[in-house]
């Protein structure tokens, strides 16, 4: 009974180390936790900035190919080839004023 009691005794007469240590530690900890969490964070951020990245380029082609399928030459030769169309000559021409 004698070294519990002593042991207290001990705790109660440096407290103040004891609670220094424990923030020490708490600190230790709590740097440990954050730089997890910013490493983690710095990850998902240079994923993101590679999907953006890839999305910029795919979405680049994209536009490159409206503008390729918008020009007046494509969709003329589409319409000739897909639907037998043929440009109207000028007798068959119907002109309706209002």
């Amino acid at each position: 009974m004698a070294l519990p009691l002593a042991v207290w005794y001990d705790i109660q007469r440096h407290i103040f180390i004891y609670l220094l240590l424990m923030m020490v530690v708490i600190s230790a900890f709590s740097v440990i936790y954050f730089t997890h969490l910013n490493r983690q964070t710095t990850s998902g951020l240079e994923i993101l900035l590679t999907e953006r990245d890839e999305l910029d380029i795919e979405w680049r082609n994209l536009l490159l190919e409206q503008n390729s399928l918008a020009e007046h030459s494509t969709i003329e030769s589409k319409a000739r080839k897909l639907l037998q169309m043929k440009r109207p000559n000028i007798n068959s021409e119907v002109i309706i004023q209002q």
